[in-house]
């Protein structure tokens, strides 16, 4: 039985592959955006629609949030994402500066982490000796290994940017439709119609078969957005009491 592989193993595929080193992915970004900014904006039309307000109230408070969520939630990611490079860059400092006054510590450290991977003897030594000879890659090694930081941080500008991309992106089609439709129905549908794409999109980097990925997504939207429709419902009937 033959399989179909990502990528070639030809020693000229490999050596240009490694070359361009590895890549940060900001899928997470974009999903996280996707699927919020369409259920905010189903939620908003949902709730609206439950306690039967005007359709302006839809525009005016769809819109609003659209741009002031989005741009939050791109805020937020932004500044957590960058927390994540400074911490790396911490602890990168902390390691450079444990090296220079606590060689042989470290050197220790280096020898224990890569004992507990299973190497002894004259390896473990000739890993050790490679590591340690070059600083920059012993309080990288550090990093990762010690702290389980990540070698390649992300962008926090390109994580923002992903997440409110995709936010407005998604976050429109619920409340176009509304607002052109004029019917919670095919509201109901095309935002069902988002996040299962959103779903669907997101299994091609998941072992996740895409209509399973598409339906929990879908399930999640959908769960949201009845939340939203009961709470307006019940705060209409409460007022009318």
């Amino acid at each position: 039985m033959q399989y179909a592989l990502e990528h070639s193993h030809t020693r000229q595929a490999i050596r240009a592959r490694l070359a361009r080193g590895p890549h940060s992915n900001y899928l997470r970004d974009w999903i996280y955006g996707g699927i919020d900014g369409a259920v905010t904006t189903f939620a908003i039309v949902a709730g609206v629609a439950g306690a039967d307000l005007a359709a302006t109230v839809v525009l005016v408070l769809g819109f609003a949030n659209l741009l002031a969520d989005g741009f939050a939630m791109a805020a937020s990611n932004y500044s957590g994402t960058k927390a994540e490079h400074d911490d790396y860059q911490r602890i990168l400092g902390i390691e450079q500066k444990h090296i220079a006054l606590v060689p042989d510590g470290e050197r220790e450290e280096i020898r224990q982490i890569f004992a507990a991977k299973g190497f002894s003897g004259n390896d473990l030594e000739r890993i050790v000796t490679v590591i340690t000879s070059d600083q920059a890659l012993w309080a990288k090694t550090m990093a990762v290994e010690e702290y389980g930081l990540s070698p390649t941080p992300r962008s926090p500008t390109l994580a923002a940017l992903s997440t409110f991309t995709a936010f407005i992106m998604c976050g429109l089609v619920p409340l176009v439709v509304y607002l052109s439709a004029g019917g919670l129905v095919s509201c109901i549908v095309a935002a069902g119609a988002t996040f299962f794409g959103v779903g669907a999109i997101k299994s091609r980097w998941s072992p996740m078969t895409w209509w399973r990925s598409g339906l929990e997504t879908l399930l999640i939207g959908m769960s949201a957005a009845a939340v939203a429709f009961a709470v307006g419902f019940g705060l209409k009937a409460l007022i009318s009491a």
